[in-house]
């Protein structure tokens, strides 16, 4: 894989009793640093105007001067000082460079992947929350539906452990991007219900798979087969981002759900499948993931799937709960029985 990355999303310093704290980038780095053929770019930032087309103008100079004013707690959890604007524009630039460097052409081992911080699934139109300021993912697909020609749809599946609110709600209403989330049912932000599929011309465009605590590989894998990898073979997406949190890991310090490190692989051959199925081009950005071990291993295991690993699938069964869940998924997205 390529990854992007830059310095300067370090310095966006949340203190070092923060669950998002910049170790977490160099916790990646050290643990690719044993990967032969890892490359590093340091794209641009995004410019103000990508930022703006999809968060409202006057939140976003709030936020400039939020910033500039020395920052602060914006709200309990989500806190900015003074370089957070810029740390922020360029986790901003480096996952549109990724959706620009898969619609280049990248693929296999150049498969790109945004290495960015502060995160941005949370962040909605007019707001900060949840450790995110700008919407990374969010920029990307809307700098590729805005910029590249042949682009009319993105597709975005987000695998975090928490729903990706701010996703969601800023294209809740558009069609031409489908969202995907699964994640842990009943945490922050308390969104992401099933009957949650969009709204006037984005009606059926987006999908929540809110799984129960406990959750594990096979979940996964069955709601990825059964649901996910159809659901997006039919909306066909020209460009397909992956808002990669690794906090559904079985051993995050804040998650309830069980993905082993090994099933991130799988989960990864899943998506890299539903892009080959679309002829779609492939991105990855990162969002969550608090355990630093982990995290590295996850975003690792991202790498070796690409690098030629095939990774082992789980012979667990599937929780019946889930189960009922996927067939509660297949009917409201007009999927059928299985």
């Amino acid at each position: 894989m390529k990854f992007g990355y830059s310095e300067v999303c370090l310095e966006h310093d949340t203190g070092d009793r923060h669950p998002e704290i910049p170790d977490r980038l160099r916790a990646i780095r050290e643990g690719l640093k044993r990967e032969y053929g890892v490359r590093y770019v340091d794209p641009d930032p995004a410019d103000r105007s990508a930022v703006e087309a999809v968060h409202d103008p006057d939140y976003v100079a709030e936020f400039r001067e939020f910033c500039e004013g020395g920052g602060g707690n914006w709200d309990p959890d989500t806190v900015a000082v003074e370089r957070t604007w810029d740390a922020a524009l360029k986790s901003a630039g480096i996952a549109q460079w990724a959706a620009e460097a898969a619609l280049a052409g990248a693929d296999g081992r150049e498969t790109p992947f945004s290495i960015g911080r502060p995160p941005g699934h949370h962040a909605v139109t007019d707001d900060a929350m949840g450790f995110c300021f700008v919407n990374n993912v969010a920029v990307a697909a809307r700098t590729a539906l805005d910029e590249y020609e042949g682009v009319d749809s993105v597709g975005v599946v987000d695998w975090d452990v928490h729903h990706g609110n701010g996703t969601q709600e800023i294209f809740y209403d558009r069609d031409d991007v489908y969202f995907v989330s699964t994640h842990e049912e009943g945490i922050y932000p308390g969104t992401g219900e099933v009957g949650e599929t969009g709204e006037g011309d984005g009606s059926g465009h987006t999908l929540n798979a809110p799984l129960p605590a406990g959750s594990g590989d096979a979940e996964f894998a069955a709601v990825f087969d059964d649901v996910i990898a159809p659901a997006v073979a039919e909306y066909d997406p020209d460009l397909l981002l992956v808002s990669a949190g690794f906090d559904a890991h079985r051993h995050d310090p804040i998650s309830r759900l069980r993905v082993s490190t090994e099933g991130y692989g799988v989960l990864t051959d899943r998506v890299r499948r539903m892009a080959d199925e679309t002829d779609a081009p492939l991105a990855f950005v990162l969002e969550g993931g608090y355990g630093l071990d982990v995290l590295a291993e996850g975003v690792r295991m991202v790498h070796e799937v690409f690098d030629g690993r095939e990774p082992v699938e789980t012979d667990d069964d599937v929780d019946e709960d889930v189960e009922e869940r996927v067939e509660e998924l297949r009917e409201t997205h007009g999927l059928g029985e299985k």
